[in-house]
């Protein structure tokens, strides 16, 4: 099977790995083309990945030797860069958050869904290892009750990540929305209602650091998640509890144990693999195979809508109830246990 001709948006320092890895690594792809707003950058690395440059993104999408599209910048930018796609009938692999909102998102969808176009969101952590690992374990503990969620680490450099025109939110947005995506995968439950809490520690115009209490459509699983961007350390804890034990881990520290009583097991967790990686590779499979990409649009957007549920909390100090995406498409994760 030929290679899929990749067009790159956004080659920033996030959208450097994923030209890295087309580069480098045998994904079934090439990359053909990027697209960046500093012309002069954009040049030299379209020399060092051996491809065409563009400044107008717009051109790239166009192009005829592009058979997909992969779009690395703020979600503010992505509903402009999905009616283009649609337009040019490109495949489209959008980095999280999917969306900035739900207005955006929900006009996405309905273009995606009208057009019958192939579009899938980079939820990386769901190709962690010991994310991968817990999915594989989650039977040993039983029906699950609780679950606690948290990532922390150092600030982000300053620039559009602090500036709510250009990055739509700040951490809620930009951090929460894998661990929300998270309590969906590993749960195989909808997010129904939210509280939530938010504050700034070294930030002015959004915010980087929030807890959020969350309850599932269960009626009885609760679950709480919580980041901070201003500490000098990383972590990525999770704890699931279930009726017959817990899983405790890490997916930044990558540890994993299962918990039976007071005795703690150690679970096996294979290296860290590159998560961009793994999310490129089945994209590019998913598309050359004719199949429906693993997490579509429809994935991210729920993941969106809690964020929107929970800036709504934050503002009103109360708890809110998370918005359906459409009354067509009442709820129900596509990627649940398996």
């Amino acid at each position: 099977m030929s290679k899929l001709r990749i067009g790159l948006i956004g080659v920033g320092r996030h959208g450097a790995r994923y030209a890295n890895h087309l580069k480098h690594d045998p994904l079934g792809a090439e990359l053909v083309a990027i697209a960046r707003r500093d012309a002069v950058a954009a040049a030299e690395q379209a020399q060092e990945y051996g491809c065409r440059a563009y400044h107008d993104w717009r051109e790239l999408v166009a192009a005829p030797d592009v058979d997909a599209v992969i779009a690395v910048v703020p979600p503010t930018l992505h509903r402009e860069i999905v009616r283009a796609a649609v337009t040019e009938r490109k495949p489209l692999l959008l980095e999280k958050p999917a969306a900035p909102n739900l207005a955006h998102g929900r006009e996405m969808l309905s273009l995606v869904k009208q057009n019958n176009l192939p579009v899938m969101v980079a939820q990386t952590l769901r190709y962690n290892g010991v994310v991968r690992q817990f999915m594989e374990a989650l039977p040993q503990i039983g029906a699950i009750h609780s679950l606690r969620l948290g990532q922390r680490f150092e600030p982000s450099r300053p620039g559009w990540i602090d500036d709510p025109a250009v990055a739509g939110g700040g951490m809620v947005l930009h951090t929460g929305v894998h661990c929300f995506d998270l309590v969906r995968f590993l749960s195989g439950l909808e997010v129904e209602r939210v509280s939530c809490e938010v504050s700034q520690v070294r930030v002015k115009r959004t915010e980087d650091n929030f807890a959020a209490v969350l309850r599932l459509s269960d009626h009885t699983t609760l679950a709480t998640v919580a980041g901070s961007r201003a500490t000098g350390s990383r972590s990525g804890g999770v704890e699931i509890a279930g009726e017959r034990g817990q899983l405790i881990g890490d997916h930044v520290l990558n540890w994993a144990a299962i918990v039976t009583g007071s005795q703690v097991q150690q679970l096996s967790v294979p290296p860290p693999v590159p998560t961009v990686r793994e999310v490129v590779r089945e994209f590019v499979r998913a598309i050359q195979a004719g199949e429906p990409v693993p997490i579509p649009l429809e994935e991210g957007l729920r993941a969106v809508a809690v964020v929107e549920a929970c800036y709504e909390a934050a503002a009103r100090q109360q708890s809110v109830s998370v918005a359906k995406l459409t009354a067509e498409h009442p709820g129900g994760p596509t990627m649940g246990r398996e």
